[in-house]
């Protein structure tokens, strides 16, 4: 049987793995789903159609699955999903999605997100990302793989940034930030690339290298979007279609 505190209120329906453990106070909802190896800390809140994997570790005073922030909503039953191998830190918040999106939140593995983290309604997080304090993501925001968002990274709805970014503290984003770039600023402008992130991940010198020509390519040749496009794909390398993939899909425009 799960390890619950006498004082935490489990309503009936939730599904909790027999080897969860719960902390004093805490509220976990009848329509939430816990995998093995979780833990729930003193005072989180757990309410909503959520659904948290295997071996994730819930900090005190978390909430998680509650209604969004979003006059439109209108009692959906619209869901919560988050991996496993995650951190969540104290004060964290994540909502749940909207009917004019997907009707679904996603987070996926192995995040780290530090303390007053808040993700809102309709957003998809990867996996292997991390979020330092007070990082906010309004509704329908995208964060690729590996990205790092410095302490007080503030993003505006519907943008999208992409796998192995990184931004500095109090980085203000309003356009789509592509891969493998470092950012920061208010509004946020590109600093290169994440080189020392992408060794850290394994990447060749000749990898770098290649996303180094990449970057100069998009934001120091003076050409146009769709002449930088064509100059990518021209290049023909594997690194590189994540970064072209993305620059079509970037509806907002991207950081210039």
């Amino acid at each position: 049987m799960p390890q619950v505190h006498p004082t935490a209120i489990i309503e009936e329906g939730a599904k909790l793995a027999r080897d969860v453990k719960v902390g004093p106070y805490a509220v976990i909802g009848s329509h939430v789903e816990i995998g093995e190896g979780s833990t729930v800390g003193a005072h989180a809140v757990i309410t909503g159609h959520t659904r948290i994997g295997k071996h994730n570790r819930i900090f005190q005073f978390v909430s998680l699955g509650e209604i969004p922030q979003d006059k439109k909503y209108a009692g959906e039953p619209t869901r919560l999903e988050i991996g496993d191998h995650n951190t969540i830190r104290e004060f964290c918040t994540f909502n749940i999605g909207t009917a004019q999106d997907a009707g679904v939140t996603r987070v996926g593995s192995h995040n780290w997100v530090m303390a007053y983290v808040h993700i809102a309604h309709d957003c998809i997080v990867g996996d292997h990302t991390v979020m330092a304090n007070n990082t906010t993501l309004a509704g329908h925001v995208e964060i690729g793989d590996h990205a790092i968002l410095g302490g007080l990274t503030a993003v505006h709805q519907f943008c999208k940034i992409g796998a192995h970014v990184i931004t500095g503290g109090g980085t203000i984003v309003y356009k789509d930030i592509p891969p493998y770039v470092t950012a920061a600023g208010q509004p946020a402008k590109p600093h290169g690339i994440n080189s020392e992130g992408l060794k850290r991940r394994g990447f060749t010198p000749e990898q770098i290298a290649t996303l180094k020509r990449s970057y100069k390519m998009l934001y120091r040749d003076g050409l146009t979007l769709q002449e930088a496009l064509e100059q990518l794909d021209a290049m023909g390398k594997t690194e590189v279609d994540l970064l072209t993939d993305f620059l079509r899909r970037a509806e907002r425009g991207i950081i210039r």
